[in-house]
């Protein structure tokens, strides 16, 4: 969609986010006051228990994906992608049982001291739409710079690598696979890694270093290591956005709802582009 046949719909929004961010850099005299009435969420977790979820999500999940593909090595390609990501919606699904438990025995006022609130869905959801709003330019500017130093570093038609769901989103048109994705990208995904990252590793890393900052930025230079190589800028970018949220808010609802709206447009933009 244009308008007066040279701005785009595109336009409005990186220039609304601009404007956004830019007044929020104003208000908090670039993000130092932001998080100045901030503190760490009481809890008893000792340092290792986030590894304990962390390990059965990347070490149990990948092995039983691959004891599926042994027990069931003549499925056809889009049959064995759903079973795949099938594996990974039970195998999160369970590590989130296990974060819900450690966070209710773990955290003063239990669930709510994770920032798991229902009373706060329909404020969280406009609040992140919002934030996600800021932030949207500052994540396609790091996608943009990340495409143009790999175009000089190694060739003219260096592309960032796609996310492997949004590949078999495009390769694959039967519509089982593609509901699983979704929901897999949109819902479980979301939640899982924001209860993970934010709700217990950002939450240990609080109370140790005290300045909320640094926690929001180790927490998301890990979360964006654990995604390729040519993802890290953008992630960077969202991650912090994610933390900050979640530590302004005390909602883990706040950042689950940027990631899965996030999610949910990457998805649409591929779809559509197909």
């Amino acid at each position: 969609m244009e308008f007066a046949g040279f701005i785009t719909v595109t336009d409005v929004i990186l220039l609304g986010g601009v404007i956004l961010f830019g007044g929020w850099l104003l208000k908090t005299s670039l993000g130092r006051k932001a998080l100045a009435d901030s503190v760490p969420r009481r809890n008893n977790m000792p340092f290792y228990l986030p590894f304990i979820p962390f390990s059965m999500w990347f070490g149990a999940a990948s092995l039983a994906i691959l004891i599926t593909r042994k027990a069931l090595p003549d499925l056809p390609g889009w049959q064995s992608a759903f079973v795949d990501n099938l594996v990974l919606c039970i195998g999160a699904i369970v590590t989130m049982a296990v974060i819900i438990f450690f966070a209710r025995v773990s955290f003063a006022r239990r669930l709510k001291g994770f920032g798991l609130n229902a009373k706060t869905i329909v404020k969280d959801f406009f609040a992140g739409a919002v934030n996600l709003f800021a932030v949207w330019p500052i994540v396609m500017a790091m996608i943009i710079l990340t495409t143009s130093l790999g175009k000089l570093m190694w060739e003219q038609d260096f592309q960032m690598q796609q996310h492997e769901e949004l590949k078999l989103i495009t390769a694959h048109p039967q519509l089982p696979l593609r509901i699983l994705i979704i929901v897999l990208a949109v819902v479980i995904v979301p939640v899982f890694e924001e209860m993970l990252f934010r709700g217990l590793f950002q939450s240990m890393l609080r109370g140790a270093v005290k300045n909320a900052w640094t926690a929001i930025i180790l927490i998301s230079a890990l979360f964006a290591l654990l995604h390729p190589l040519t993802h890290w800028p953008a992630l960077f970018a969202l991650s912090m956005c994610l933390g900050y949220a979640y530590e302004k808010s005390g909602s883990l609802l706040r950042p689950i709802f940027i990631h899965s709206l996030f999610n949910g447009i990457m998805i649409i933009a591929t779809l559509y582009s197909v």
